[in-house]
């Protein structure tokens, strides 16, 4: 802290600027952003809506121009913000003495950017400052720019690295600076799971030009409804435009009901991702290469990802997610999880029934959801299917409610989601709460179980709870929430 330093003692600070978040991007009232950010900027500084560059994945409307502008007027208020900080540093006479780093955590809060595994949502900024002090410890001259590959995991081993600190063993990143340097990266990693109350699995990997992304449940599209992001206008600005049918690829491809099982796009070229080079003759020995890379990553990190959330939960009591996944009985239970995930939309209908038969209950997970997102059922498939919802584990069973309520058989399918909602495990309760959202109107038989269960999480997380106060148990009541009052706002009373 500013204040609190004392003498020559050593600091290191870490400032969060709000300033260009989501939340004053888009999602704020278009009057509080108004006040509260525009109101910082000289009339110079105002963004012109009709100048706004519109990317191909929007369509081009006021309201995308309005926010567009309202973006680029929260990083110049962002960039007044960085300023006065360095000026504290300057005022201080701390400039010369320290390093600066500035980055953001992810791509802007636009859709598409964050909560996305493309560029537009893992390539970062990311400048250093080193007064001439610390040129030594620079990597080129100032103002030169670097194409070396940089992951966040690697920043906690740098800070160390230009302390000449040892770094611990249990750090994973590289040091890309100072006396412990390492060698470049040839790939970074990304990670998409459960977002809020929407749920997804994808990973990705990066080299200098290249972006492969693996979708393990292509049947959900990339923009699904999710109750933060959506009190922003340019939400239904979006969703409006894709109901009329008339959608581009580039927007069809954000906006549309499903994504590809397999995303490849040459950066260099493609900078905005726009062209998917994954079914190209041409890219297919890269494809094969980058599909390895990511095999290997799954194994060597140790991905837990692929265990359904409530089952985590209940496999870790007593110990750990990090230490379970190290444990060496994991082996042989990762490769059938990845196995059976890798089967969704592209697997046999013999093969999904398989995996839903499986010892395994975050295989029979996967095979049923496998089954969620295939385009039509035999009567085979849909006696497993009912059969399986009596199976003891929550996830497989709900994703098997799901699956028979997604084909159109709604007798005992929409009665199991009902009674899930009733379930202690509040992941598993979260799980079936979004598959009676994404239902809508399907799910009206739930409405009863609805409402109750939405009482329930707002008794055990009252609304106006800070979000500053971290709990587990309300954090997952709050996103349980979401999706009941997501549901009650279209079919019933959330009073």
């Amino acid at each position: 802290k500013r204040q609190g330093r004392q003498g020559d003692q050593s600091f290191f600070s870490v400032f969060n600027l709000m300033t260009s978040h989501q939340s004053r991007t888009m999602v704020w009232p278009y009057e509080q952003f108004l006040s509260e950010v525009q109101s910082k900027l000289e009339a110079d500084e105002i963004h012109d809506p009709s100048e706004a560059p519109v990317p191909p994945y929007y369509p081009d409307t006021p309201v995308i121009r309005k926010t567009l502008a309202r973006f680029q007027d929260c990083i110049t208020a962002m960039d007044k913000d960085v300023g006065a900080i360095l000026q504290q540093l300057e005022d201080d006479g701390l400039a010369e003495n320290t390093i600066v780093f500035f980055y953001s955590d992810h791509g802007s809060g636009m859709p598409r950017h964050k909560r996305t595994l493309l560029d537009s949502g893992l390539n970062v900024p990311l400048i250093i400052r080193f007064p001439e002090k610390y040129q030594h410890l620079a990597p080129s001259a100032p103002g030169s720019r670097s194409d070396r590959l940089v992951s966040f995991d690697d920043f906690g081993p740098t800070v160390l690295s230009l302390a000449d600190l040892e770094i611990p063993d249990y750090m994973e990143g590289q040091p890309f600076l100072g006396t412990a340097a390492a060698s470049p990266r040839e790939y970074t990693y990304g990670h998409r799971d459960r977002v809020d109350e929407v749920h997804d699995l994808a990973r990705s990997v990066r080299d200098k030009r290249l972006l492969y992304i693996r979708n393990y449940m292509p049947h959900l599209g990339y923009n699904q409804p999710t109750a933060w992001p959506d009190l922003g206008e340019i939400r239904h600005e979006i969703y409006a435009h894709a109901r009329t049918g008339s959608m581009t690829g580039p927007q069809e491809h954000f906006a549309g009901p499903t994504r590809p099982l397999e995303e490849l796009y040459d950066c260099h070229a493609d900078p905005q991702n726009l062209e998917n080079l994954a079914r190209s003759p041409a890219y297919s020995n890269v494809l094969e290469r980058i599909r390895m890379q990511l095999d290997q990553r799954l194994r060597d990190s140790r991905d837990l990802g692929f265990v359904p959330e409530a089952l985590a939960w209940q496999i870790s009591e007593g110990t750990t997610l990090y230490e379970l996944a190290r444990a060496s009985s994991n082996d042989y239970q990762q490769s059938h999880l990845i196995k059976a995930a890798s089967q969704v939309g592209q697997g046999t209908e013999n093969e999904l029934l398989a995996n839903l038969a499986h010892d395994d209950p975050g295989v029979r997970y996967w095979g049923a959801i496998g089954l969620s997102a295939a385009k039509s059922l035999s009567q085979e498939a849909v006696d497993s299917l009912i059969e399986a919802l009596d199976d003891e584990v929550p996830n497989a069973r709900i994703e098997a409610a799901n699956a028979l309520a997604r084909h159109g058989r709604f007798g005992k399918s929409i009665s199991t989601l009902a009674d899930a909602l009733e379930g202690e495990n509040l992941a598993a309760v979260q799980h079936a709460a979004r598959a009676i959202e994404l239902l809508g109107e399907k799910a009206l038989a739930a409405l009863p179980a609805v409402v109750a269960c939405d009482a329930r999480m707002k008794a055990i997380r009252p609304p106006g709870t800070s979000p500053l106060d971290v709990d587990p148990e309300k954090d997952k009541a709050m996103f349980v929430a979401f999706c009941t009052e997501a549901f009650l706002k279209r079919f019933g009373s959330n009073e």
